[in-house]
């Protein structure tokens, strides 16, 4: 067997750094470098799926938004995937989110999960 290559970056600012998720999502832990999303603002939402409260083990999950100050920025970590660790990442994602390309603060283009 082949291993896929990991060619997808993932930028996470909440519970996909977490490692129990990472591994219920992807088996394995992922390494991250930090970086960040410039023009984005942070807020808090309430998750009612049950699989996903009880992967990530948190009832209120960060979720993000682009800003009107192009000073605000969100902090988080950026990780190297598989194509099919990202369809993973859509599965654990519920309604509430997006993903969408994003340009980072490092000058990476990742896919992120924002506000949909």
């Amino acid at each position: 067997m082949v291993d896929e290559a990991r060619n997808e970056l993932l930028f996470s600012y909440g519970t996909l750094q977490l490692e129990r998720v990472q591994l219920t999502s992807f088996g394995r832990v992922l390494e991250g470098e930090d970086d960040a999303m410039p023009g984005y603002h942070r807020t808090l939402i309430e998750i009612t799926d049950p699989e996903v409260l009880r992967q990530s083990g948190e009832r209120f999950h960060p979720i993000v938004a682009p800003s009107d100050d192009p000073s605000d920025e969100v902090a988080g970590k950026v990780f190297r995937i598989t194509a099919t660790e990202l369809a993973a990442a859509d599965r654990y994602e519920v309604a509430d989110y997006q993903r969408v390309a994003v340009r980072l603060k490092s000058g990476k283009q990742a896919w992120v999960y924002i506000k949909a």
